[in-house]
């Protein structure tokens, strides 16, 4: 009897094991950010691995989710390793977590570097995107839900957060441009210096606010709209570094589709509003 217990016991072990990838890092192998199971960082890309597997380089610690495609090269961070982008560089994931499904009030947190004037792929004067993520076919004109775009030099430098929300589809998703431009547009963002970067929305007040190297930029309101009603099935993936549109071989003029051209490093995604003191913590941390 406990021959058989013994060889059924051998087969399940021997089972579990086949179905592992062994491709990806053993647990302890990718940075983690302390966070209760369900808690508020929905979404950590440290982008802190040194291995030769660049997938494994840029792994969301949170849910151990793995980037669908990562061109971009590793360079020395804030804290750690970050990523530089390029013409056509950019890192993919399949989605953002539960970040979507359960976010109401939101914080966008990372650390960016830039040299100058921000580029289009065909390397004239347009914008950049930290980060967007790709909807399905037909639901929104810009073939996204939700993106952030620099345009700009170190002078000043135009910084525009568009989220859309809704099921209607096509051009009638209540969408929504909250932007610091014109006399508004940001100093200092493109000194090829590190900067950190939060925006924290509040459902409360319906109030976006950016802080820059944890100092307050204002804050912009999408007046009356409360939760920010992304959805998750129109999600087709999430882009770190790229426009929701092209591909990696986009040298194009779309500006839809440009890529970042500098680094970017601790990449989050929380699902609530962060208080001030907290992003300060974030900066001065290097986190």
């Amino acid at each position: 009897m406990k021959n058989i217990i013994y060889s059924i016991l051998a087969v399940t072990v021997l089972a579990f094991s086949s179905c592992q990838d062994l491709n990806h890092p053993t647990l302890g192998d990718y940075p983690k950010d302390s966070n209760p199971a369900g808690g508020p960082l929905k979404f950590y890309v440290a982008f802190d691995g040194t291995t030769s597997d660049v997938l494994m380089n840029a792994v969301d610690s949170i849910r151990a989710n793995f980037a669908s495609a990562n061109t971009t090269s590793s360079v020395d961070g804030i804290k750690g390793k970050a990523i530089q982008g390029g013409v056509g560089k950019f890192v993919s994931y399949a989605k953002p977590n539960d970040f979507a499904t359960t976010a109401k009030s939101f914080t966008i947190s990372f650390w960016e570097k830039h040299n100058g004037q921000t580029h289009n792929n065909a390397l004239t004067n347009g914008p950049e995107y930290p980060f967007s993520f790709v909807a399905v076919s037909n639901y929104h004109w810009s073939s996204s839900n939700f993106f952030l775009l620099f345009e700009g030099d170190n002078t000043a430098c135009a910084v525009k957060l568009v989220a859309a929300s809704g099921l209607s589809g096509g051009a009638s998703v209540a969408d929504t441009w909250l932007t610091w431009e014109g006399s508004g547009s940001i100093p200092g963002l493109m000194d090829n210096a590190w900067h950190h970067c939060a925006f924290v929305y509040d459902q409360a007040t319906s109030g976006l606010t950016f802080y820059k190297d944890g100092v307050s930029q204002g804050t912009k309101v999408w007046t009356g709209h409360g939760a920010i009603g992304l959805v998750n099935s129109v999600i087709a993936s999430v882009r770190i570094g790229c426009g929701p549109q092209g591909d990696a071989s986009d040298v194009s003029d779309n500006w839809l589709a440009s890529t970042w051209k500098g680094a970017l490093d601790q990449f989050r995604f929380y699902g609530t509003a962060l208080t001030a003191a907290e992003v300060q913590s974030l900066f001065t941390a290097k986190r």
